[in-house]
């Protein structure tokens, strides 16, 4: 089966850290675009970062540039969203996703993740 599964979400302070880690089973990120989105209660869905398999060239928004990174890890098929500076505004489900059109900016999202929470106190 393919799928997407993230992990590492949970609650932390404000000014703190998480990685957030997105592992695909049943294909490889070969070829792949990978992209990081979140969505807040009541918010849209927002796109945040992307990251290409092929270079490991990313693309990063504007309102988590500077705190967070994406890295690639092509031997353990895992892309990672390391978040530091965190702020409660930061509050959401964060997906990943995967689009088979290799560079970013992302176009048709083939496979998602469940998601997963993460709570940042004030």
């Amino acid at each position: 089966e393919v799928q997407l599964v993230e992990s590492g979400g949970g609650l932390v302070q404000a000014g703190g850290s998480l990685r957030l880690s997105c592992a695909a089973s049943g294909f490889t990120f070969d070829g792949y675009a990978i992209g990081w989105f979140r969505q807040a209660p009541g918010k849209e869905r927002e796109g945040i970062s992307c990251i290409s398999s092929s270079d490991g060239s990313t693309y990063t928004a504007d309102s988590v540039k500077g705190r967070f990174t994406t890295i690639i890890d092509n031997d353990k098929n895992t892309v990672y969203l390391q978040m530091n500076s965190l702020k409660p505004e930061d509050t959401a489900v964060y997906y990943c996703a995967a689009d088979p059109g290799t560079w970013c900016p992302l176009g048709y999202l083939e496979v998602w993740g469940q998601g997963t929470l993460v709570t940042v106190s004030s």
